[in-house]
């Protein structure tokens, strides 16, 4: 089963190749700019993941496992929430970097709601999209929506979990 998956992913590769070879051959210009967006968006992957991978290896080095548990464990409460919110506000690149930390934590011992609440705030409340938003919406646009957001993600990460842990959710390896 694994040999057709790989298989049938080389094929779908080898197409997406061809379609852009013929695209860009015979001026297709639907195929040109899914071949331009392409690069484009690689590019911008290849500038930041680096360096957001490089972080997060030097996260799981130098943090211990206890500091995690302790800050944002089981016993955490309302702080390891606010901790969570304020390190969501500083994340780069999005939901690229925002899942590989959010497994990291896990892997640490960090609480499954505080873990969900870091993926949905590192969605929502970045600092740079904030700023960015104000400019354009006004500044009270901007509180109003983190105001009602922040409540809503925290309360659907602790009633996600809830829903898991009475179904015995376990995270597997992705080997």
């Amino acid at each position: 089963m694994k040999k057709i998956k790989k298989i049938l992913k080389l094929i779908g590769l080898g197409a997406y190749v061809v379609f852009l070879a013929y695209s860009f051959s015979c001026g297709f210009e639907p195929g040109k700019k899914i071949g331009e967006n392409f690069m484009g968006f690689a590019m911008i992957m290849i500038k930041f993941l680096p360096p957001a991978f490089i972080l997060i290896g030097l996260f799981e080095v130098w943090i211990k496992r206890k500091t995690v548990e302790k800050y944002l464990g089981t016993r955490s409460g309302i702080k390891g929430y606010l901790l969570v919110i304020m390190l969501a506000s500083t994340t780069v690149g999005g939901l690229y970097v925002a899942f590989p930390v959010a497994y990291s934590l896990y892997n640490k011992g960090a609480r499954l709601a505080v873990i969900f609440t870091y993926i949905g705030a590192s969605a929502v409340c970045r600092v740079p999209m904030t700023i960015f938003e104000a400019s354009f919406l006004g500044f009270k646009y901007s509180v109003i929506r983190i105001a009602v957001s922040i409540p809503l993600i925290v309360i659907s990460s602790i009633m996600f979990e809830r829903y898991l842990k009475g179904h015995n959710f376990v995270i597997k390896s992705g080997n």
